[in-house]
């Protein structure tokens, strides 16, 4: 293979690729989101925005932005919930969209009992269940 560049080595292409590769995973996974967290990412994949930017527009502070975006980019890359999405013939619907909110959406167990109307001990629960199935 040519060096496409005299500067570049090998392991600068690898690493390029390997970054390219993640960023198209991650626009893909976008659509996983909803709401704020998947208009951040959207404007942060797709249209460059910078941290300083997306702070102005949503009113938060650069920090709370960039931290956002690191965890959603972990959770989409290789979280808890896409390794529940590979095995979801393993799990009901119900607990599907417990999982999505606890590990995709970094909601607490308190949030989602209180938006599924379920108790708290219940969503604990489900969820140590699907850490068993998921993590064996």
């Amino acid at each position: 293979m040519q060096q496409l560049h005299a500067n570049i080595s090998s392991d600068g292409l690898r690493a390029k690729s390997n970054y390219r590769e993640r960023v198209e995973l991650l626009r893909n996974r976008v659509e996983l989101l909803t709401g704020k967290d998947k208009l951040i990412m959207t404007m942060y994949l797709s249209n460059g925005n910078t941290y300083r930017q997306l702070a102005q527009l949503i009113g938060i502070n650069e920090a709370n932005i960039a931290r956002r975006i690191h965890k959603l980019t972990e959770r989409l890359i290789d979280g808890e919930y896409i390794k529940c999405l590979r095995s979801r013939d393993k799990f009901t619907k119900a607990q599907m969209d417990i999982a999505r909110d606890y590990f995709l959406m970094g909601l607490s167990f308190k949030t989602i009992a209180d938006k599924k109307r379920d108790s708290y001990y219940h969503i604990r629960q489900t969820v140590l269940k699907i850490q068993q199935i998921i993590n064996p």
